[in-house]
């Protein structure tokens, strides 16, 4: 294994601009389906019968895990560059589309309507493998500080929307036909959202110093997958450190099966992260926490607080005494998570709102804090290429994490005429 791939040369720059960039990439991975969760109040109002805070979340997780299973499988032959671009290119289409939907069917609800949006989760899936796989594999052998920046992006898309979606129904609430305005103007700035992270993932940031130097460097230790970047910023060779293509020290790497079994922990991680946290969120806290003083804000604040928590701790590990990366200790803390489980069925069922809030907060730190301290520390040591496959493995896992939360999610319905 390389040691010692992760320290940039002084002389590198671009540092901070990279960080900025993969926050906002990181942001448009999910900005168009938090979009579309964060709205759930327009939908549960246009499609009553049809629970769609569960439905549109059970339909999105199947193609984003069939699609990242593919990718991840083919992952050393994929063009990442391409891949990459044609997440983001998909994202701006769907929710173009979302936002064409509404307007030709002049907001009415209807079984026609529910499948097209239904569509478009689907298409958001897929959009969400090609990305989120590529990104988080393509940062993996960089900068770590890189992969928390795109990862905090990514519950930071959350925590925007949500506010957004507070200020939209704020202004529109007492108007006449103040949701749909609201969720117009929401999918409005989702798409010019998804159109910027196009632009900035195909001119900006492969040309920025740092990311060429790791991309070179990953090219030198027999990636395939960084050539096209590598052109796109102008370095069509790879360098003085590139080795012999024929040298069987370059191209020898650990396959993805030896991969995995060395890091079965760190997948089995993921998976009890996101399985836990996507049974409560967002279906859970939508639909089952009861009528409190609230009223209908009430689920756009548990939602807007988790999004801001979730946030937050993807920040604390970069205090260095707050992060945790004992193996052991990761696996106990997210084990423990599972009292999540009866605190949110008696809090709901006994408790007032402000335990809910807390109950909330305390579900989105924990979420963020252990997602970074996963993705950061499972890479070190392994050369680029595989680096760049452990990243796709591991989101693999953490997307079967989410496909079977939100399946479990449904079970909080028993009992309930479902």
């Amino acid at each position: 294994m390389a040691e010692g791939n992760t320290r940039a040369p002084v002389r590198l720059e671009g540092k901070y601009s990279a960080m900025l960039v993969c926050w906002v990439l990181g942001n448009g991975c999910l900005f168009s389906w938090n979009s579309m969760l964060t709205i759930q109040d327009y939908y549960v109002a246009l499609f009553p019968n049809y629970h769609p805070s569960r439905v549109l979340t059970l339909i999105y997780q199947p193609f984003a895990l069939g699609t990242l299973a593919i990718l991840a499988y083919n992952e050393a032959k994929i063009n990442t560059r391409k891949r990459n671009l044609f997440g983001y290119t998909l994202f701006f289409i769907a929710t173009f589309i979302v936002l064409v939907l509404d307007l030709a069917t002049s907001g009415k609800g209807g079984l026609g309507s529910f499948i097209g949006i239904c569509v478009i989760s689907g298409a958001f899936g897929v959009a969400d493998a090609h990305v989120q796989g590529g990104m988080i594999g393509d940062l993996s052998f960089m900068l770590p500080e890189f992969l928390q920046s795109f990862l905090a992006g990514l519950a930071a898309s959350g925590a925007l929307t949500s506010s957004l979606r507070l200020i939209t129904k704020a202004a529109f609430d007492n108007s006449q036909d103040g949701l749909r305005k609201g969720a117009i103007l929401f999918f409005a700035v989702s798409t010019l959202f998804e159109l910027l992270c196009v632009l900035l993932y195909a001119f900006v940031f492969p040309k920025l110093p740092i990311v060429k130097f790791y991309r070179a460097k990953a090219a030198s230790e027999g990636s395939k997958t960084v050539a096209s970047d590598l052109a796109a910023a102008g370095v069509y060779k790879q360098g003085p450190e590139t080795k012999d293509e024929h040298d069987p020290q370059q191209v020898e790497r650990l396959n993805n099966k030896e991969l995995l079994l060395q890091n079965i922990d760190y997948a089995i991680d993921l998976f009890l992260i996101y399985a836990l946290t996507l049974s409560i969120f967002p279906g859970f806290l939508s639909e089952d926490t009861g009528s409190h003083s609230l009223g209908s804000w009430y689920a756009l604040v548990l939602i807007a607080m988790y999004n801001v928590w979730d946030l937050i701790g993807r920040y604390i590990p970069l205090i260095k005494c707050l992060k945790l990366e004992s193996r052991k200790g990761l696996m106990v803390v997210i084990l423990l998570r599972s009292l999540f489980v009866p605190a949110f069925y008696f809090t709901a069922k006994y408790g007032d709102q402000g335990w809910m809030i807390m109950l909330t907060s305390l579900l989105g730190v924990s979420n963020g804090h252990l997602t970074v301290c996963v993705l950061t520390c499972a890479p070190k040591g392994y050369k680029g290429p595989e680096q760049n496959a452990l990243g796709n493995l591991l989101v693999l896992f953490l997307l079967g994490g989410i496909f079977t939360g939100v399946t479990l999610d449904w079970l909080w319905l028993i009992g309930k005429g479902w």
